[in-house]
């Protein structure tokens, strides 16, 4: 359970890495798209990009050549498809530099001065894609709270298996006049222990494992990106501690019930 929940917070910590990055690359950046009559076309271009050059907050516009309009077509229309045959639009990227950056105040002048002109600055794109990753940060969040129940559940019917098996010894004890509570934390002792060292065991393959994966900036995809950086390979770490402790509780709870019922 260990080696699943080192997974699991690596899958919450990449999650959450893929959101910011997102989030981070679409903002960098906004797009105009510039459409009109073949013949006024080129005019139109170099007017936005006039406009473009004196925007507060942004940096040097530049319009995509035929190759990079391809590129992006490619995966809808295929490799062999012209592009001159195609009433593609113009395309500039235009990176923004400054927090004084109006993209509402930027639409609207361009929609003034340069119509045919539209400004794209990624909200539609960003929002799915980080909602996408943050629901995927919830499923890793919510695999650690479901490995956590079944440990616990583990520990609690073999705590009582173990109860059950003793069940000659534990009368003894109470004859000589041994306590509930001093029975139990015999056994509490016991299974914390256990559970530490399995949890323990456990990281350390998922940490190997995790660690044995593609390096995240070498590869660039998610799932090879899914690992820990910097200071969060000291997080599965906490695993042994939290194991432990569900060990404690759980034992506890078995033993002392089991203890009650068998009066």
């Amino acid at each position: 359970m260990a080696f699943l929940a080192v997974f699991a917070l690596a899958l919450a910590l990449a999650t959450e890495r893929l959101a910011d990055r997102w989030a981070s690359e679409l903002s960098q950046s906004v797009t105009v798209r510039v459409s009109g009559q073949q013949q006024e076309q080129e005019a139109l271009t170099q007017s936005v990009l006039d406009i473009l050059q004196t925007t507060p907050g942004a940096g040097q516009p530049r319009l995509l050549d035929q190759d990079e309009v391809g590129a992006l077509l490619t995966p809808w229309f295929g490799p062999d498809m012209p592009i001159d045959a195609l009433p593609v639009p113009d395309l500039i990227e235009l990176p923004i530099t400054g927090t004084d950056f109006d993209a509402e105040g930027l639409r609207l002048r361009l929609e003034g001065e340069a119509p045919g002109a539209v400004l794209d600055d990624h909200t539609e794109w960003r929002r799915p894609l980080v909602s996408a990753a943050n629901r995927l940060q919830v499923l890793g969040i919510i695999s650690l709270v479901l490995i956590t129940a079944a440990s616990a559940a583990m520990i609690t019917l073999a705590a009582k298996a173990a109860l059950a098996a003793n069940g000659q010894v534990i009368q003894v004890l109470r004859l000589i006049g041994a306590r509930d509570i001093t029975i139990a934390i015999a056994f509490v002792r016991r299974f914390t222990h256990r559970a530490a060292i399995g949890a323990a065991v456990g990281t350390v393959l998922g940490m190997a494992a995790i660690a044995l994966l593609p390096d995240m900036q070498a590869a660039g995809g998610f799932l090879t990106g899914l690992g820990f950086s910097g200071w969060s390979w000291l997080l599965p770490f906490l695993v042994p501690l939290v194991a432990a402790v569900v060990g404690f509780f759980a034992t506890r709870w078995a033993a002392l019930k089991m203890l009650e019922s068998v009066r």
